[in-house]
């Protein structure tokens, strides 16, 4: 795996979890019920000194799975640096900071900017980033990421905000590669269909020819 590269990360899995503000038992409990859907990626914001703890109980659970978990909303350096400590395979952010960018592969794990622009997808790829977070997906809608697609063909894109089962096939559907979900984990009514779309990114994977 190159230093940029989160494609040995999300390995035809369709679909990326995101626990956010909960306990570290909420953390891990959450963390097992995606990883028992086949939901294999997880990201823990780490926006409090409490989420770093979260964090560091996932990381934990996940390696006995022999499964990832990733730090979310990593603003700077030294969060970088206290999420590698955690145990993090990656770090993602709202937006892009080139130092943060840095810090991480400085670190050894690849980071996930958030854009929102073609201006900024494109200073992301300047920099030797090719999978980006596409931050408001729900306000972006599925058509931004065809349209971004013409010019900048190589970027693999992350669907981030506002995603439920309801909708997250449209994005995909638009060439987005991995759909992230919040509270949608925590809803019965969305759970076998979160779970559907999880299968059929490693149906896929895994697909002769």
């Amino acid at each position: 795996m190159t230093a940029h590269d989160f494609g040995p990360i999300f390995d035809g899995a369709r679909v990326m979890v995101i626990l956010r503000d909960l306990p570290p038992q909420e953390t891990v409990r959450l963390a097992n019920r995606a990883w028992d859907l086949g939901i294999d990626v997880v990201e823990v914001p780490v926006r409090t000194p409490e989420a770093m703890e979260a964090l560091r109980v996932a990381v934990q659970a996940g390696r006995d799975r022999d499964r990832i978990v990733g730090a979310g909303t990593v603003f700077d350096p030294a969060q970088v640096r206290q999420a590698a400590g955690a145990g993090a395979a990656f770090t993602v952010a709202p937006g892009l900071d080139l130092a943060v960018v840095d810090a991480a592969l400085s670190h050894g794990i690849p980071h996930l900017p958030g854009v929102a622009t073609p201006t900024e997808a494109q200073r992301a790829r300047d920099h030797g980033l090719v999978w980006l977070k596409a931050f408001p997906a729900v306000s972006l809608g599925p058509q931004w990421f065809k349209a971004v697609a013409g010019p900048l063909p190589e970027l693999r894109f992350v669907a981030t905000g506002g995603i439920d089962a309801g909708n997250a096939a449209g994005f995909l559907a638009a060439g987005v590669r991995v759909v992230a979900v919040g509270s949608a984990l925590s809803d019965p009514a969305q759970i076998d269909r979160l779970a559907e779309l999880a299968r059929g990114g490693r149906e896929t994977a895994v697909r002769p020819g």
